[in-house]
């Protein structure tokens, strides 16, 4: 029978019931929200912001949400800056203008890293050798130098925590998603489509390559959209296919904004995984228009298809939008036409047209019917499920999953936990970065085994002599 393009309340409840199932352990992985509440100061870590310019500001404003770590240091040479951050993080935190200084703070147990990219290996090397708990934003590393110095350098180091920002690993809606995936509800996932498109992007400030608010757009400080968008999404494929990719063909060019910059203002790249499964990545900078989730939001999303269905997912900007996911179930295949289909014939080959689905919404633990239920508590969340599978309510997250990684980070500092997105997951998602700006630049398919002899035989990188 041809699949309905509408779908009723018994439908909704049905489908979401089969969802909630396959879901559950991935649900209960992060848990309910927190709860906001003081602590002991034993059980909380002392940290260290390095960065408080755009992303170390933003990190710290979620940060005040955060009840398990306490703020006692800031480091930028912007005192502009600084003195922002201090007053957002209302804690009296020391000021640093050399990282160095704030990492010879015995008071300190960890530090979070928000500095542009050519300076993460560094003072996160200096970081481990201090003795510190480290948080680095993505990317990890920046040279294929690093990627071997920094992982002989963390089993040295195997007691401090060391995390990378990748947020997805900690968000309940993705978590929820591989659930699926593992639980075979998605049939064999092949293909994994993801984009971040941006109308105008980011554009270039007065001073040129000497304003260090233009760092991402130079080669010499920043791996480009590859280093600061598809870092994410790539990190979600490698994450849904428990693999990591064999190869890498693209294309990019500087093809529109002719401002002085020298990264790529496009690129488009397929990754290729075992088992022939595959990644296709969409990034420019020249419209912003996203089709998916009925083009409701904009920029970003993936789409993550199986032979028995299909997800649209994306994590939302934090702020305004947060992280949703729809669930479209793939109809059967037939090998003979049930009547009343169309069907068409092409080199002798006939098939079925299956008429379109619509997405129904992933819930998490806190809407999952249960036998505890009072009468109306079980009607609220049927009603509500129905709203949002009629368009009218959106399910989203309920917690931005950066204050979920972040309290995470200081949860296994305190004991000894072992990250989602550790060094591995961080060193793997940099060598992609560092291969696939090598694959448009190069103009070849490249291998991603290339990296174990890439670097090797270097200098270990030394610091870079600058302040952060």
């Amino acid at each position: 029978m041809a699949q309905s393009d509408d779908v009723s309340r018994r439908d909704v409840v049905k489908l979401a019931g089969l969802a909630g199932a396959a879901v559950a352990a991935g649900a209960k992985i992060a848990g309910a929200p927190a709860i906001l509440k003081v602590r002991a100061d034993s059980a909380q870590v002392k940290y260290g912001m390095i960065g408080t310019g755009s992303r170390g500001d933003y990190l710290l404003g979620h940060l005040t949400k955060i009840d398990n770590g306490y703020c006692t240091a800031l480091c930028d040479l912007n005192p502009e800056a600084l003195d922002k951050a201090a007053n957002d993080i209302k804690t009296n935190p020391k000021k640093y203008k050399d990282y160095r200084e704030l990492l010879a703070d015995k008071d300190i147990d960890a530090v979070l890293i928000a500095v542009p990219l050519y300076e993460h290996f560094p003072i996160t090397r200096d970081a481990l050798l201090a003795g510190k708990h480290v948080f680095c934003e993505k990317s990890l590393v920046f040279k294929p130098e690093e990627v071997h110095a920094l992982r002989a350098l963390a089993g040295e180091h195997s007691k401090q925590t060391l995390q990378v920002g990748l947020q997805r690993r900690y968000s309940r809606y993705y978590q929820a998603v591989k659930a699926m995936i593992d639980k075979g509800m998605l049939g064999d996932v092949t293909h994994i489509h993801a984009q971040w498109h941006r109308n105008p992007g980011w554009t270039m400030k007065a001073g040129g390559k000497s304003n260090p608010k233009n760092w991402r757009l130079f080669r010499e400080y920043s791996g480009g959209l590859t280093a600061e968008l598809a870092s994410h999404q790539v990190d979600v494929a490698d994450w849904f296919f428990g693999a990591h990719p064999e190869f890498v063909i693209g294309l990019g060019g500087l093809d529109t904004w002719h401002d002085g910059r020298d990264i790529n203002d496009n690129i488009q790249l397929i990754y290729s995984y075992p088992k022939g499964r595959k990644l296709v990545y969409s990034a420019i900078t020249t419209n912003a228009h996203c089709p998916y989730f009925g083009s409701a939001r904009p920029e970003f999303g993936e789409v993550i298809m199986g032979t028995a269905g299909a997800v649209e997912i994306t994590i939302g900007d934090g702020q305004k939008t947060m992280p949703i996911a729809l669930w479209y179930h793939e109809a059967t295949p037939t090998t003979t036409a049930p009547a009343k289909e169309k069907t068409e014939t092409k080199a002798g080959a006939t098939f079925a047209m299956a008429p379109p689905s619509k997405g129904v919404p992933i819930y998490l633990e806190e809407n999952e019917l249960n036998k505890d239920d009072s009468f109306l508590q079980r009607e609220a969340k049927m009603g509500r499920r129905w709203l949002e599978a009629k368009g009218v309510l959106v399910p989203e997250e309920v917690r931005n999953p950066v204050e979920t990684e972040l309290e995470s980070f200081f949860n296994d500092a305190h004991t000894g936990g072992h990250p989602k997105a550790d060094v591995e997951v961080g060193l793997a998602d940099s060598t992609m970065v560092m291969l696939s700006n090598l694959c448009m630049e190069e103009n070849r398919r490249v291998y991603f085994n290339e990296i174990d002899k890439m670097g090797k035989g270097a200098p270990t990188p030394g610091s870079s002599g600058k302040k952060a």
